[in-house]
């Protein structure tokens, strides 16, 4: 009698694409990408006035990966600005390669008629660290610009960096979005690129995965401006309450006319102004010079609330 042996099908392979499918399994923030979608619409003109020559930015690319793929994508060396999200509490790298580097350096010493071309590996000298680290806060300063009307955040550059492989955000297998930044600089091009592991805007992840409907992120005050002059010619039913008082019901179902109704109150006593139920003011009763009843204002009762406050982008 012979007694089969188990099987035990070899599953490594089916393992192996699962933690390679996880690998590359991050979820999206739609948030994230429209504002680094409206940030490189806005920088080209900071950049404009910034170097004084035109200046062509597109977003190459947003992709989720780890941080150690991120990093090892960069070139070396590579100008890092290694930078504090303060008010999210994290660390980002802000990246300059060294092509957009170079062209930032000769149209800032009047190098444009220097045709670009390749050039060879090497460190970075003290000055082009200096206007490097300039150019990368102006670009900071218009992101934190960007990011404003979604999740506040303020950008200081902590120190800079130029060794990929020596730096270290976040652990080497956690998750990060890596934006890319093509520019173009009077005929000269390169790419800045923006990596921000998750833990770094961790406090504010909720918002940066929710879906943009469409519309505006702010800037866009013409619709504010436009509501604003139509709520201030709106009219409003206002009255005006001279008293109120709790009466047994058998009372009220007793009156008839011509009687006199007590209201306990004298004739100085304030009135109050009110609009849809709400208490807006007291005032005190009197008369004009033609005879009729005016009310006086003597106070607020209300909070008043910044109008940008009430109608948000």
């Amino acid at each position: 009698m012979s007694v089969e042996s188990p099987i035990h099908p070899d599953t490594r392979a089916v393992q192996e694409l699962i933690v390679e499918r996880a690998k590359y399994s991050y979820a999206r923030l739609p948030m994230l990408e429209v504002v680094f979608d409206r940030f490189s619409l806005s920088l080209a003109q900071v950049l404009k006035s910034y170097l004084g020559a035109m200046a062509d930015i597109s977003l190459k690319k947003i992709d989720y990966l780890t941080c150690q793929d991120a990093l090892e994508a960069l070139p070396d060396p590579a100008l890092i600005a290694v930078t504090e999200a303060e008010s999210w509490g994290g660390t980002i790298a802000t990246i300059l390669q060294p092509d957009l580097l170079y062209s930032i350096l000769e149209i800032t010493f009047g190098g444009r008629a220097v045709p670009g071309g390749a050039r060879n590996p090497r460190t970075f000298t003290a000055i082009e660290k200096r206007v490097g680290q300039g150019f990368c806060e102006e670009v900071l300063k218009e992101l934190s610009g960007a990011f404003a009307n979604v999740a506040p955040v303020s950008f200081k550059i902590d120190h800079l960096e130029t060794n990929p492989k020596g730096l270290l955000l976040a652990p080497p297998t956690s998750a990060c979005v890596r934006a890319v930044l093509s520019i173009e600089i009077e005929d000269r091009s390169g790419e800045m690129v923006f990596v921000l592991p998750n833990t770094a805007f961790e406090k504010v992840s909720d918002v940066l995965s929710q879906h943009f409907t469409g519309g505006q992120l702010g800037g866009d005050t013409g619709w504010r401006l436009k509501m604003t002059d139509m709520l201030g010619g709106t009219n409003v039913a206002m009255a005006a309450v001279m008293c109120q008082a709790s009466i047994p019901m058998r009372d009220v179902l007793s009156w008839v006319p011509g009687q006199v109704l007590d209201l306990g109150m004298q004739v100085d006593d304030p009135v109050t102004l009110c609009c849809a139920g709400k208490e807006l003011a007291r005032t005190e009763v009197g008369r004009r010079k033609n005879g009729r009843v005016a009310l006086k204002f003597m106070e607020k009762l209300y909070e008043e609330e910044e109008l940008p406050n009430v109608l948000r982008d």
